[in-house]
């Protein structure tokens, strides 16, 4: 309890000192300093709950803790003590990535513990632990953890990220894993008290191509098929594939809990922005799935450090099953309730080359429907302005069918250009919400989704519609302006 509170006492001090200036309006941040990997997603006593990876003490990332913040709608969050601290002989040198559940009113946090060997040599070992509350803001770490001490005897140190959830009278356990090949995998357990777990075997295992580490695991039935999402670490770019250092994707197929056989095609990217790592789901109430990612990249430029802060989250996104069983995306209905003043600027009409709307709020949501039955552009999209030189771009490419997400006037100098096939030949629906240092894109449904973080220095000039090399008509562009929750 020292630790936490030693840990609360210098987030506090810290806070005083954050620079604004990107800070974002109505997404999930720390008050202070660093944040990565969302944690301990759940609904519990009918409120929903986002723990996250947390350095109080610094902008950089360091031993890790576990911040907390709940909320009763997925828009309006409030800031929670810090949950957990390293520093317990299961966790010497972090509470590093895992997931929560509710065991009969008794909130259940199931972590990592991260234990430095040789430090300079980045040796240590890895094992898994839990921490429990009757309250859901103060926890204890139990006394049998580690509950799981060491991996199987045929991989290497990498042993993180437990996700758990229940299946029939079982509790089940997925944990990111690498072989001593360095191939990356995840492994499985199996407990019938969150206590005492049993090896089940391997879930899914890659190749020389996927990777050497497979972080964050979640593993989740969704419309009668089985869908596994990983974040490998150390696949190679392939043209306008796996373009960020790191990737987080899925592979879906059929599982049998009695022979541990997961059946299951291709790894597929979830999201094509620069910005998009380690999501995690759970199932609410309602029975939804929702997801919600790091929005940030390791290795990237983060120039909010410079502001005494850094880390932030994507919006909370359903997950449904497409055609092909395909994933799609898209932002939760009670995001609706962030809406301030509509405005409805464009219906059927025809625009050929820039159109401009103009509006100076840096807090929007943007609806725009593009007809492509009769199109004879060879592209159409959207610029979101500043009043001099900045911009950031959309464009859809109706030949090559291809997303184009342009941030090299936006902040992204360098590596500023992201790519996503976008097959359709009717229509382009395009909803975008743009923060204050962050764009999320939902294209057609959520068949294609592009978040990235943005760090404009202008005001802003607003909204262009843009046609090249033709006519385009366009059935409904409307924008929002948004309500800032942190305020």
């Amino acid at each position: 309890m020292n630790k936490l509170k030693q840990a609360q006492e210098a987030l506090n001090n810290a806070k005083g000192k954050v620079n604004k200036r990107y800070r974002l309006g109505y997404h999930i941040m720390a008050p202070a300093n660093w944040i990565n990997d969302p944690n301990g997603l759940v609904q519990y006593k009918g409120e929903y709950h986002v723990f996250y990876q947390h350095h109080p003490y610094d902008v950089n990332w360091g031993p890790m803790h576990w911040g907390h913040m709940k909320s009763k709608d997925l828009v309006h969050w409030e800031h929670l003590p810090i949950a957990l601290a390293p520093g317990d002989t299961c966790d010497t040198d972090g509470c590093f990535s895992g997931s929560a559940v509710d065991n009969n009113g008794e909130l259940t946090l199931i972590y990592t513990g991260h234990n430095h060997i040789d430090k300079e040599k980045d040796l240590f070992y890895q094992n898994q632990n839990i921490a429990i509350s009757t309250d859901g803001i103060t926890f204890h770490k139990v006394a049998e953890n580690p509950v799981i001490p060491e991996p199987p005897t045929d991989s290497n140190h990498h042993f993180r990220d437990p996700k758990v959830w229940k299946h029939k009278d079982n509790w089940y356990m997925v944990v990111g894993n690498s072989t001593k090949e360095n191939v990356g995998r995840v492994i499985l357990y199996r407990s019938p008290d969150l206590r005492k777990w049993s090896y089940v075997g391997v879930l899914a295992q890659g190749n020389e191509k996927l990777g050497f580490m497979w972080e964050c695991p979640d593993f989740f039935e969704l419309d009668g098929k089985y869908v596994l999402m990983i974040s490998p670490q150390g696949i190679k770019k392939d043209g306008d594939l796996y373009n960020n250092l790191f990737q987080t994707g899925y592979l879906i197929g059929d599982y049998n809990y009695e022979t541990n056989e997961f059946i299951h095609g291709s790894f597929t990217e979830l999201d094509n922005g620069h910005d998009f790592y380690a999501v995690q789901t759970f199932l609410d109430e309602k029975g939804r799935r929702i997801a919600i990612g790091w929005m940030d990249m390791w290795e990237s430029d983060m120039p909010t450090k410079e502001d005494g802060w850094c880390g932030a989250y994507t919006l909370p996104r359903e997950i449904t099953l497409g055609e092909n069983d395909e994933i799609l995306m898209n932002p939760v209905e009670e995001l609706s309730l962030l809406r301030e003043i509509e405005h409805n600027i464009l219906t059927n009409t025809v625009v050929s080359g820039d159109s401009l709307i103009e509006t100076k709020e840096d807090l929007l949501e943007i609806k725009a429907v593009f007809d492509l039955t009769n199109c004879n552009s060879q592209s159409v999209g959207l610029r979101i302005r500043g009043v001099n030189q900045e911009e950031t771009v959309l464009t859809y490419h109706l030949d090559k069918q291809k997303l184009i997400l342009d941030c090299s006037k936006s902040g992204k100098v360098e590596d500023s250009v992201r790519n996503a096939i976008l097959r359709t030949n009717e229509e382009l629906s395009l909803r975008i919400f743009i923060d204050r240092s962050s764009i999320e894109v939902f294209a057609n449904e959520g068949q294609t989704t592009m978040t990235s973080r943005i760090y404009p220095t202008e005001n802003r000039l607003g909204i262009e519609v843009f046609s090249d090399s033709g006519e385009a008509k366009i059935k409904e562009l409307t924008y929002w302006k948004l309500k800032d929750i942190w305020k």
